[in-house]
């Protein structure tokens, strides 16, 4: 590789079972290079998908590439969304099959929300049932930007053979695993051809006055001038080129190979979405942050301007082993060029997201937004010695996927990962396994239920404890009653001539409030009043502990008499799905117990609903997995405490019995 010469960024993504994978080593194969190992991680191979992004290497022509994989799990979205904003052009991979069109909505609403150049590449188009017409359909209500068909299939007793490239106006037939014939156009699609050749440059000249002209005057455009129209409408992300193939038989990939070197724009492009062109001599940003076995911890960087070199200085620290990465091999070398991605050892300073400057860190001007979490498990380490080692490991993850979260929970004083989805949270605990030698347990987050009262009572109570020397008296008499939903708590005295010393009234509230941790029901208490109106003390044996005592006995045996009931936690709720599978999340929200609010189109994505309901904590648990089950992966929510509800009869019954450990029926 020349050291003036600059690198291309391609990112693949697109959603599980697309063929991505197979794509990029077709690719690498056509282009005359080693394929490298992908997916090599013990997770990928477990779990039957790529797991992680896959860092190849590829030159093709002289010209040098950065390939990027990206996973197509849902529930992997963010390392998608983190990779593709590095990219040069994002090439996003589909199935010829209208009714999953939906899969590539948040990629399409991604890139267009940033403006980042991007392709669409129809994958197995051999195995396409309908014309690509209605899949091209499908597709653009999902798309802003204008899908562009730059080749009509070449048929043949109904199936796709081959494909005729509307720029050129060549044609070329399919051979298996090898590059395509060139071939005349089939007497019988010329005129097809012309008829999807003509919507082609309309969709072109809509954003060129020149090319629009021509075509009014009825000129035919060259074939040079279209490819540099379609180049720089490309690089401003005005529209979105659209091309067929098959990865597992080697079509279309010459065609694709041709159309990144001739049409992606260059590394200054992209850097000028971000502003870094006039930032310094060596701008580079971390798009990925990695923790390898026997290796440590590797910040993966995008050169966008100048280059890096082994040695070179960053915050005082020194790149010492900078690597190239190529699927499994990392392989040291001492200078990267503008555009590239390397991987820079053991620099912890380092964190996704951060700007370097010219050696100066610049924390997280480049950092995406994390995916909202919407599933969580509770865990703890298998082994209560790995607890720190647990804790230090799952800081490493969250550190390299920023839609992984931790939290301790006072209230239930669970250890709490939440993530994307079930497979999100247990790829975490095998990687947890597999890397860092920590096993876990996992189980359901337990719902933050309190209780509270419905009616007052008045309680007498008398601690007396005589064992020689001092003994322990308190005699204190209370007022419980009930707040409003909401009010918490509220502790009052009306003492009248020094029955209870000042000093030890404080003492009576530290015990209430010790008593009003576990309820009646087996759950903190909330939303009531205690008053300490009247009492006794003794000049001698009373003391602050003897109060405290008092205060929480008190409490304890006044709450059973006050009508306790079951408060649960009820969330607002938000779920997004595209609009044909609305009544499905109807149902789903009336299943769960929820009250739906209302409905109306989701801002901004079009050909997407979004449904507002209260459902209790109890019913989000799961709630992804079921209507990701329902809507071929597509939907999500965001939820939101908002307000504690009385819970009666048996769902009450089986919650208090089960928090208890008593036998439940069923």
């Amino acid at each position: 590789m020349k050291e003036n010469s600059a690198v291309r960024c391609a990112v693949f993504v697109g959603p599980q079972g697309v063929g991505k994978t197979t794509l990029l080593r077709a690719l690498i194969k056509r282009a005359a290079n080693p394929v490298p190992n992908l997916d090599s991680s013990r997770e990928a191979q477990d779990f039957g998908m790529t797991t992680e992004p896959n860092f190849a290497r590829c030159d093709y022509l002289g010209d040098s590439w950065a390939f990027i994989d990206c996973p197509g799990s849902v529930e992997l979205l963010q390392s998608s969304y983190d990779t593709m904003r590095s990219a040069d052009i994002v090439v996003l991979v589909a199935e010829p099959n209208p009714d999953r069109a939906s899969g590539l909505a948040p990629y399409l609403k991604f890139l267009d929300d940033r403006k980042i150049p991007h392709m669409l590449f129809v994958n197995r188009i051999d195995e396409a049932e309908v014309r690509v017409r209605a899949l091209l359909e499908a597709l653009q209500s999902y798309s802003d930007r204008p899908l562009v068909l730059r080749q009509t299939p070449i048929r043949e007793n109904n199936e796709i053979v081959g494909a005729i490239d509307l720029i050129s106006e060549r044609a070329w037939r399919y051979r298996e695993g090898a590059p395509s014939e060139l071939i005349e156009i089939p007497d019988s699609l010329k005129q097809i051809e012309a008829e999807a050749r003509e919507a082609m440059l309309d969709s072109i000249a809509d954003f060129d006055d020149a090319l629009m002209e021509q075509i009014l005057e009825d000129k035919v455009p060259p074939s040079d001038s279209l490819f540099q129209s379609m180049a720089k409408e490309l690089s401003e992300d005005i529209v979105v080129p659209v091309f067929l193939g098959s990865a597992a038989h080697g079509n279309g990939l010459t065609r694709l190979l041709k159309f990144l070197r001739h049409e992606t724009p260059d590394v200054a492009i992209a850097a000028e979405r971000f502003g870094l062109n006039k930032s310094g001599a060596i701008v580079a940003s971390i798009i990925r942050t990695m923790h390898v076995p026997h290796t440590g911890k590797i910040s993966v960087a995008r050169i966008w301007k100048g280059m890096i070199r082994d040695g070179d200085s960053i915050n005082g620290g020194r790149i010492s082993g900078m690597l190239s990465l190529n699927g499994d091999v990392r392989t040291k070398i001492d200078v990267a060029p503008s555009g590239d991605v390397v991987g820079l050892p053991r620099l912890d300073t380092l964190a996704t997201g951060d700007l370097i400057l010219d050696g100066k860190i610049n924390k997280g001007d480049l950092i995406g937004e994390a995916l909202t979490p919407v599933f969580s498990l509770a865990v703890h380490a298998k082994n209560d010695k790995d607890d720190v080692k647990l804790s230090t490991a799952l800081a490493k993850l969250c550190e390299e996927d920023a839609s992984l979260v931790t939290e301790r929970r006072v209230d239930t004083g669970e250890f709490v990962l939440s993530g994307q989805g079930d497979v999100h949270l247990r790829l975490a605990t095998a990687m947890l396994k597999n890397r860092f030698n920590v096993e876990i347990v996992t189980t359901t987050p337990r719902p933050s239920y309190r209780e509270t009262i419905r009616s007052a009572a008045d309680y007498h109570a008398r601690h007396k404890k005589q064992s020689g020397g001092h003994g322990q008296f308190a005699d204190i008499k209370v007022r419980v009653n009930p707040l409003s939903r909401g009010e918490g708590f509220r502790f009052d005295q009306a003492i009248h001539g020094g029955s209870v010393p000042k000093q030890f009234i404080p003492a009576v509230e530290t015990g209430v409030k010790e008593g009003l941790k576990t309820g009646p029901l087996g759950f903190p208490v909330v939303d009531l009043s205690v008053t300490l109106y009247d009492g006794q003390h003794h000049p001698v044996d009373s003391n602050e502990m003897s109060f405290k005592l008092a205060g929480r006995q008190a409490v304890r045996e006044a709450l059973p008499e006050c009508d306790p009931v079951l408060l649960e936690p009820i969330y607002q709720t938000e779920i997004h799905a595209p609009s044909d599978h609305t009544n499905k999340v109807h149902a789903v929200i009336s299943s769960r117990r929820g009250q739906i609010l209302g409905f109306d189109a989701r801002a901004g994505w079009s050909g997407w609903d979004s449904v507002t309901a209260m459902l209790p904590e109890s019913g989000l648990q799961d709630l992804i997995i079921e209507l990701r089950s329902l809507t071929q992966g597509a939907a999500t929510f965001e939820a939101r405490f908002d307000h504690y509800q009385e819970l009666f009869g048996k769902d009450a019954e089986k919650i208090v019995k089960e928090h208890k450990g008593e036998p439940t029926m069923h």
